[in-house]
């Protein structure tokens, strides 16, 4: 059954591709689809509605804003994400969704490099995409395979305990930064990605966007892995400081005469005592978040013993696990 699933396409002048994509998700049972449109200027709304679905227009702009609205009309407990561009295979829905109904994740990430079509992403994307993937990896400690990927599936109640403020195309990382942060169970299946039809044109810049992308992988560690954004800056004043040592004592231990930069040597006695400071910050930080989320996981283990006790109140320990042993809890990759 498809009635517990929204399907939520976020658009902007896909007239082309919208009317398809809305009408396979009819045709396999999924009755609720949720298009949001970002103010298409080539009948993307129009089109839409023809196809059978249900559609709004956003009051802001950008994606990220879209998802947001679109999320706070869902009335399903399951939603399917995705992009309006023909770009992803309404049949790889089930796929996408099993993992949810079978309570093994709460959210779901869509790898498009396991089947991408030959001429769907160009190669600079390609490497861009490889790129941003290692950096999320290298930053946040975790492997989401293609944090990027516009495919998702998520229950309601997982994403409203996300902080999503993204306005553009980095609300895809900001979703799985914010799963990271909030130890949601997330796991990435295979799916198709195809080429955008030839009359289809695309709404992303590969550098303006990789770009800010980048920059919002960076700033969101701020609060996920502190220990690596205040080290990394520590690092940067540490150089500054040490480069400008390193020129002020050869110009005075080195050059006949010697020449004084008192200046300079402030400079670099500042950026040095900017380094040390930023990295005891990262490091008590780090020390923070760590004592907050074993914190939050004591909280959830007895919130979890709570609801046993209430379901059934002869014994509070679920049936084949010891009452003297942590309850098992399942994170998926």
């Amino acid at each position: 059954m498809a009635d517990d699933v929204c399907v939520l396409v976020p658009t902007l002048n896909e007239a082309e591709t919208v009317g398809s994509v809305v009408e396979a998700f009819l045709e396999q049972g999924y009755t609720n689809v949720l298009v949001v449109d970002g103010g298409s200027t080539d009948g993307t709304r129009a089109a839409a509605t023809d196809a059978g679905a249900r559609v709004v227009e956003q009051s802001g702009s950008g994606k990220g804003q879209a998802v947001r609205e679109g999320i706070r009309l869902v009335d399903a407990p399951y939603v399917l994400m995705l992009d309006g561009d023909g770009t992803y295979d309404p049949a790889d829905a089930d796929r996408m969704l099993e993992p949810l109904r079978s309570g093994r994740a709460e959210h779901v990430i869509g790898d498009r490099f396991a089947d991408m079509r030959e001429g769907a992403m160009p190669r600079l994307n390609r490497v861009g995409n490889r790129l941003i993937n290692g950096a999320f990896r290298r930053v946040h400690g975790r492997e989401f395979g293609d944090i990027l990927s516009g495919y998702r599936a998520f229950t309601r109640d997982s994403v409203e305990r996300l902080s999503l403020t993204a306005d553009g195309f980095t609300i895809e990382t900001e979703l799985s930064v914010e799963c990271v942060k909030h130890r949601v169970p997330t796991v990435v299946v295979p799916v198709t990605y195809r080429p955008r039809p030839t009359d289809s044109e695309p709404n992303l810049n590969p550098f303006r966007d990789g770009g800010r992308i980048l920059v919002s992988l960076y700033s969101l560690a701020r609060m996920n892995n502190p220990l690596f954004y205040f080290g990394s800056l520590s690092l940067l004043a540490g150089l500054v400081g040490l480069a400008l040592a390193a020129y002020v004592g050869y110009e005075w231990f080195v050059r006949t005469p010697p020449v004084s930069h008192e200046v300079l040597a402030v400079v670099g006695g500042f950026a040095l005592l900017v380094s040390v400071q930023l990295a005891v910050f990262g490091v008590l930080s780090d020390m923070v978040i760590v004592a907050n989320r074993e914190q939050t996981r004591r909280l959830e283990e007895l919130t979890r013993q709570l609801v046993e006790q209430r379901d059934d109140p002869d014994d509070g320990t679920p049936d084949g696990v010891d009452a003297d042993e942590d309850p098992p809890v399942r994170i998926e990759d």
